[in-house]
């Protein structure tokens, strides 16, 4: 059982995360998993193991999130269905082979790429700067290619692949409400590939994990997050539309150069 004061904490964790990722085109894994580590930690978890669980668990809560916000995108007809069709499977390979390799990792080096991650995902935020569309979409073998990548990245940082996709989409001639539109919906599998990854490579310490683990994933964590992310991620998402987000970007860029700070300090 997770304690209610812990339970409550992460709930309003996840209505923060759940409306910056509608807001910002963000899976929000950039928040969730410094928190949970925390949360992990004082519970006793495993050093080698905290930033695995929490990474799990982001990704797991990106699914749930990523519905509801694809939805509100949805009815504002932005996303772009067949390139999410089109880059699908290589995202859920890629997604998978990224989740094993990330738990075969020495811990120290997952942290510097979170850290390193965390640090150009600020930098584009603060920059605003938005590629020039010099090429088109790729074809089927590209596309497939690209899927690899976005999903193997995505699934070793906990992330929604927004950082990759967006900037991929534009370069592409692809509008950037459309891009953010799409990338959510990419969001799923993305989340679905590296879940089940960490659930599958983490069967093996599950004694060592804690109670309501299932593999690397903590359960308790994700149904406190999911309730708060699933309401709040549709009202980020019909904010984006009605709002310049630019100056918000520049203050959420600010608090990932602190984040990224700390995780190198780790």
């Amino acid at each position: 059982m997770i304690e209610p004061l812990v339970f409550a904490e992460l709930l309003a964790l996840g209505l923060f995360i759940g409306f910056c990722a509608g807001l910002l085109g963000l899976g929000g894994g950039m928040l969730m998993v410094p928190f949970l580590m925390w949360v992990l930690e004082a519970k006793g978890v495993p050093a080698q193991h905290i930033l695995k669980v929490a990474v799990a668990t982001s990704l797991a809560t990106i699914c749930l999130t990523s519905v509801s916000s694809v939805w509100a995108h949805h009815q504002q007809r932005a996303v772009l269905w067949p390139v999410v069709w089109a880059l699908a499977p290589g995202i859920l390979i890629g997604g998978l082979a990224g989740a094993r390799l990330a738990v075969a990792m020495p811990t120290r080096v997952m942290m510097v790429l979170f850290a390193l991650f965390m640090a150009y995902t600020a930098t584009q935020l603060f920059l605003n700067k938005k590629p020039r569309p010099g090429r088109r979409l790729p074809g089927q073998l590209g596309m497939f290619g690209m899927g690899n990548v976005i999903g193997g990245l995505s699934s070793m940082l906990g992330a929604g692949g927004a950082f990759i996709s967006v900037p991929f989409l534009t370069a592409c001639h692809v509008a950037i409400h459309q891009a953010v539109a799409t990338s959510a919906a990419l969001g799923f599998p993305i989340a679905l590939a590296g879940t089940i990854g960490y659930i599958w490579a983490g069967l093996r310490v599950a004694h060592e994990l804690p109670a309501g683990s299932v593999g690397f994933l903590y359960l308790p964590g994700l149904v406190a997050l999911a309730l708060g992310s699933i309401f709040t991620a549709p009202l980020g998402a019909r904010t984006a539309h009605r709002m310049d987000v630019a100056p918000l970007k520049k203050v959420f860029a600010v608090f990932l150069y602190g984040m990224a700070l700390y995780f190198l300090m780790r």
